[in-house]
């Protein structure tokens, strides 16, 4: 089973998407991106579901960033989740190499629609 992240410091917003991925996918949360930093350093999964807006060191764009200009960690498929829904919002969320954007409030079948169809192949499903 492919190995999933969600980032995001609801845990609502965590229950929402956990509840939507679960059959499909492995999941693992974090409430921040400085332990999912930390976490994907040593195990690295197939994607990330990530919320921009979090406390700490990091933040959904630089956690973004970090990830994607890391040779070792480039092909991770990064979703931001956010509320930050301006224009120029997503076109930074692009330049840092978000594989796709969704803004807040989503829906959490098209999510999970989406990241299927990125992420698993048939005999996956």
């Amino acid at each position: 089973m492919k190995k999933l992240l969600i980032v995001d410091d609801h845990s609502s917003i965590r229950k929402v998407i956990r509840l939507a991925l679960r059959a499909h996918f492995e999941l693992v949360e974090f409430a921040d991106a400085d332990a999912a930093y930390a976490y994907i350093l040593n195990n690295r999964p197939d994607g990330i579901v990530l919320d921009v807006m979090m406390p700490g060191h990091l933040n959904g764009f630089q956690l973004c960033e970090k990830i994607k200009s890391d040779p070792s960690l480039a092909t991770i498929y990064v979703v931001l989740v956010t509320a930050c829904g301006q224009e120029t919002d997503q076109l930074l969320g692009q330049a840092l190499g978000a594989d796709s954007y969704f803004v807040k409030p989503f829906s959490p079948l098209a999510l999970a629609s989406h990241l299927k169809d990125a992420l698993l192949t048939t005999a996956d499903l």
